[in-house]
C-alpha cells in the first residue's frame, strides 16, 4: 500500500461509506454514544478494494441499540449483537450493531466463556484476530482508529496478530490459541489481500493446531471455500502445508504431498474458481492401474474425505470424481477414442471441469483432446446416441427387455471409438447386426 497521509485515507472511507451505516451511526452518535464502521469494510476501503458488509461498533448496551432503532432484531443479545433493519431503499439493508465488549478465556478454543460490555473501543478491537482487522472508522469525528498499528502492516507488507505484549509470535499464539479457526482466517486473509504473514505470525500457528481441531468441520472448509475463491489460493496454502494446518484438517492429503507441494500449488492457482477444489484435492488419488477410466475406489476415498470436512454433496461429487482421473494426465499417447471413453466415465456434467484441471496439472496434450470433443459434442452417453430405445424396437420389432438396454450400451461403446457412427440410420444397422 502506497503511504499516504490520514487525510487521503479518510477521503477513501468517506468515498464509500454507505449512507445508511453513516446513518446508524449518526443516529447512535446523537444519543450520546460512540459508533464506529469496524473490521474489514474499513481495511478494504483504506486499500481501494470494494468493501464487503459493513459492521458497526457502539458504546450503546445492546438494549438501548434496539430502543433507538425499532426495526431491529435480536440475533445475538449474548454477545450484544443487535441486527438493524433500514427500509429506506427497495430491498431492505441489514446492518449489524455490536455493542463494545470484552472477552473472558476460550476454554474450548471456539467462542469465548463470557463477554462483558461497558469496554473501550481500544480494548474492543484487541478481541480481533489481525491487526488489519482491527481499524475502526468513526463518522462523526471523520477518525480513523487504528490503536494496534494496522496501517503500518498494510504498508510493510506482513500481516501480525493483535496483541498487548508487542512480541509478534507470542501474540499470534495467543490469539490462534482461543479460537483454532483464527488460523485458517490467518492464511485466507494472506491471499484475500495478497499480503504475505509475518514470520513470528507463521510460527505462531503451529502451537494452535490442537485448538483447530475443536472447531466444527462447517467452519473450516467455509474458510477453506473462501482461500480456495481467492485470485491466488497459493499465498495462503503454501503456509497452510507448511505449519500443518493441511495436516490438521486432511491428514490423507498432507501425505500424499510428500515431494510435490510446488506442483500442487502450481495446479490450484491455475485452476478456475470452479475448478479450485477438485485440484486441491487432486493429490488424494493415487495411480491407479487404469489411469485411462475413474478410479471408483479413489472417487469414494475422496468422497469421503470432503463429506467429513461438511463440503456440499454437489460439490465433493464434482471433486470427487475429478480427482479420481489424477492417474490419465500421467499417460502420454491419447487418441480420441479412449478421451471419449475417459470423458464418458467422468459424464458430461463434470467434463468441463476435468478438462480444467487437466490442464492446469500440465497434460495439455489431454486437455486439448477433451475441449475438442465437447465442443464438437460428440456422444458420451445413451441419451446422447442419434437412435433411442423406442426408435430400436419399432424398426427391429423388439419388445421392451433387457437385450433393448444392451442393444443400446453396445452402440454407445461403437460410438465412443467412432463418434462419426452416431447416425439414426447407422446405428439401426449396427444394432441390428448385434441383435443375430
Amino acid at each position: 500500500m502506497q503511504d499516504v497521509g490520514e487525510s487521503e485515507l479518510v477521503a477513501r472511507i468517506e468515498a464509500v461509506l454507505p449512507p445508511y451505516v453513516r446513518a446508524v451511526c449518526t443516529r447512535l452518535a446523537d444519543a450520546g454514544h460512540q459508533a464506529v464502521a469496524v473490521g474489514g469494510a474499513v481495511r478494504d476501503a483504506i486499500l481501494g478494494r470494494e468493501p464487503g458488509d459493513w459492521d458497526v461498533a457502539t458504546s450503546a448496551p445492546p438494549e438501548e441499540v434496539m430502543e433507538l432503532f425499532p426495526r431491529s432484531i435480536p440475533t445475538g443479545l449474548q454477545h450484544g449483537t443487535v441486527t438493524v433493519v433500514d427500509r429506506s431503499t427497495r430491498a431492505p439493508i441489514n446492518v449489524e450493531v455490536t455493542t463494545f465488549r470484552g472477552e473472558g478465556a476460550y476454554t474450548d478454543s471456539r467462542r469465548p466463556d463470557h463477554v462483558r460490555f461497558g469496554v473501550p473501543l481500544v480494548e474492543d478491537l484487541a478481541r480481533r484476530d489481525l491487526r488489519v482487522n482491527a481499524m475502526a472508522y468513526d463518522p462523526a469525528r471523520r477518525e480513523l482508529v487504528d490503536p494496534y498499528a494496522g496501517l503500518a502492516d498494510l504498508r510493510d507488507g506482513q500481516l501480525r496478530a493483535v496483541g498487548p505484549t508487542g512480541d509478534v509470535y507470542e501474540d499470534a499464539v495467543a490469539r490462534f490459541t482461543e479460537d483454532g479457526l483464527r488460523v485458517m482466517r490467518a492464511v485466507r486473509f494472506a491471499a484475500v489481500l495478497e499480503v504475505p504473514l509475518h514470520p513470528d505470525t507463521v510460527r505462531g500457528i503451529v502451537p494452535a493446531l490442537p485448538s483447530l481441531a475443536k472447531v466444527s468441520r462447517e467452519r473450516v472448509s467455509d474458510e477453506l471455500r473462501k482461500l480456495l475463491a481467492t485470485r491466488q489460493p497459493s499465498r495462503g496454502l503454501r503456509d497452510a502445508h507448511a505449519t500443518g494446518i493441511i495436516a490438521s484438517i486432511i491428514p490423507a492429503l498432507a501425505a500424499r504431498l510428500a515431494g510435490r507441494v510446488e506442483p500442487w500449488l502450481t495446479r490450484v492457482d491455475a485452476a478456475p474458481s470452479e475448478a479450485r477444489l477438485a485440484a486441491f484435492a487432486f493429490d488424494l488419488v493415487a495411480p491407479s492401474k487404469t489411469p485411462e477410466r475413474v478410479d471408483r475406489a479413489g472417487q469414494k476415498q475422496v468422497e469421503g474425505i470432503l463429506r467429513a470436512l461438511k463440503f456440499t454433496n454437489e460439490e465433493l461429487a464434482r471433486a470427487a470424481i475429478v480427482a479420481a482421473t489424477a492417474g490419465a494426465t500421467s499417460v502420454s499417447a491419447w487418441t480420441d477414442a479412449g478421451v471419449r471413453r475417459l470423458l464418458a466415465d467422468v459424464t458430461r456434467s463434470h467434463a468441463l471441469i476435468a478438462a480444467a484441471v487437466w490442464r492446469a496439472d500440465g497434460a495439455t496434450a489431454l486437455a486439448d483432446r477433451a475441449a475438442a470433443i465437447l465442443e464438437r459434442g460428440d456422444a458420451l452417453a445413451l441419451g446422447e446416441l442419434a437412435v433411442t430405445g423406442s426408435e430400436l424396437m419399432a424398426a427391429l420389432a423388439l419388445p421392451p427387455g433387457p437385450q433393448v438396454g444392451k442393444l443400446l450400451a453396445g452402440l454407445l461403446d461403437r460410438v465412443l471409438a467412432d463418434a462419426d457412427l452416431n447416425v439414426r440410420a447407422t446405428l439401426i444397422a449396427l444394432a441390428a447386426e448385434l441383435a443375430r
